[in-house]
């Protein structure tokens, strides 16, 4: 009787055999080759979850920096406006002292002219006081020089106020 497989002893031990080589064979290319293809697909799986997670935290840092910096910017702005009306107000107040300093000495120089104008007018007077003494010491002199009656006296006066003229005794 002929078997259809042919299933004889031999055979079922080859068959153990080969299945026992097919494991032992997966095993070693398990360890040799497996293996090390996981590892550096792992390894290469983890530094691409690093670099995603780097990423990630880089980006919210970006952000948190854009977010401090815009923040920076607004204070610059303020800060920018305070020293701006600090300007305005130190202006001002130069301003202010300035035009004080320039009362000051206009008032000043109003003064001394003052001053001047009053000791010119006081010179102006002595002088006129000295022309008035000479002027009557000269008409008391001609007075005693001719005995005269009232009448040449009086022509005596006119004639005198019109030689030194009549604005001398006005002013």
């Amino acid at each position: 009787m002929e078997r259809l497989f042919n299933l004889d002893m031999q055979l079922l031990a080859d068959s153990c055999l080969t299945l026992l080589a097919v494991f032992a064979l997966f095993l070693v290319m398990s360890y040799f080759l497996f293996n090390p293809a996981r590892k550096m697909l792992n390894a290469r799986q983890d530094r691409i979850k690093n670099d995603i997670d780097s990423a990630a935290a880089d980006k919210e840092e970006a952000e948190k920096l854009k977010a401090e910096y815009e923040e920076k910017l607004k204070d610059i702005n303020k800060e920018a406006e305070t020293i701006l009306a600090e300007a305005r107000k130190k202006a001002l107040a130069n301003e202010t002292k300035i035009i004080a300093e320039a009362k000051e000495e206009a008032a000043r120089i109003i003064a001394r002219a003052n001053t001047e104008a009053e000791l010119e007018k006081q010179k102006m007077a002595d002088d006129v006081k000295k022309e008035m003494v000479t002027i009557a010491a000269a008409m008391a002199s001609k007075v005693v020089s001719a005995s005269i009656d009232a009448t040449i006296q009086s022509n005596l006066i006119d004639e005198t106020l019109k030689e030194i003229g009549g604005s001398t005794w006005l002013s």
